[in-house]
């Protein structure tokens, strides 16, 4: 068989790929240009002028002037830039553990259980409040003089819990981070627990398998693209923390967790450091993208085994 021959066997056999109509090619254009447009003048454009912010020396008040790499040779040997990505790593490694434990049981259980919807419901009332007024609200609870949860922790023999305990202060807002996005997490991991098909509970029941071993087994492989989706949304949630430090602490938080988004703000505001303040955005930015393709490459994210 010649050549010729076989690339038209090949042509033959392949299956035609329908043409999108000319119409058709305008309504998807007409349809995603808004989201085209946002992401245009909300994400690539603003990264763009961070890009060139930081390597100027721009402070607000003047027109920028370009320094090269001076910014990052200035973030390399400033230890407080150091100091906040570990407090924040600090917080976002307590952070994704214990959310993810809490919401894993809490999906289970209602995979297991079968809520009713307006229990379910319930779960998103905490993420649906806004960071900010969550701030003010766990403030007053844990403040020092008049704080309803501090004094009944008191009353009980756990004393010192309070915003501004530097023992205490990290943890507190890992709680209430956790507080705020557990219901969240839990309704993502259960609508991933739903795909699986109960058969295969089914088969796993007569194996004699037990609940315990048939979660590890059979729900987590399962669920691996959700899982890897919550960790990487949670991760990169978890290092962009701002409002419940800054308006928690009164625009005054405490070393213990003074996070890096809370430093950024710091240089690029109060000091008037634009053009370094983006330099440290922009090494923050290349931290979470080797984090989150390190994360989707562990997860497999791209491949499901209930295809």
């Amino acid at each position: 068989m010649t050549r010729a021959m076989t690339v038209d066997l090949r042509r033959r056999r392949a299956p035609a790929v329908p043409r999108l109509r000319r119409a058709d090619k305008w309504a998807a254009a007409v349809l995603l240009f808004p989201a085209l447009l946002g992401f245009v003048l909300f994400y690539l454009y603003p990264t763009v002028r961070g890009v060139y912010y930081s390597m100027t020396d721009f402070n607000l008040l003047k027109e920028p002037g370009l320094v090269g790499a001076e910014n990052f040779r200035t973030l390399v040997a400033d230890p407080q830039v150091w100091t906040s990505l570990r407090i924040t790593a600090v917080f976002a490694l307590a952070n994704l553990v214990v959310m993810l434990v809490l919401a894993l049981g809490l999906a289970a259980l209602m995979q297991r259980l079968r809520l009713r919807t307006w229990v379910r419901s319930l779960l998103l009332l905490p993420w649906l409040v806004p960071n900010v007024a969550i701030a003010l609200i766990w403030g007053w609870l844990l403040d020092a003089n008049v704080g309803f949860l501090k004094n009944l922790l008191d009353s009980i023999g756990i004393e010192g819990v309070t915003f501004y305990n530097p023992d205490a202060a990290l943890w507190i807002v890992v709680g209430i981070s956790v507080w705020s996005g557990l219901g969240y997490t839990a309704l993502l991991l259960y609508a991933g627990m739903l795909q699986v098909p109960a058969e295969l509970y089914e088969a796993g029941a007569l194996d004699g398998a037990s609940e315990t071993r048939m979660f590890f087994r059979l729900t987590l492989p399962l669920i691996r693209p959700v899982l890897a989706l919550v960790l990487v949304v949670s991760l990169i949630g978890s290092f962009q923390v701002f409002d419940l430090v800054q308006v928690g602490y009164g625009n005054n938080p405490i070393p213990e967790v003074r996070v890096i988004y809370y430093y950024i703000y710091q240089q690029a505001f109060a000091f008037y450091k634009m053009g370094y303040a983006s330099a440290i955005a922009i090494l923050l930015v290349v931290i979470l993208g080797a984090l989150t393709y390190v994360q989707m490459r562990l997860m497999r994210a791209n491949r499901s085994d209930l295809s």
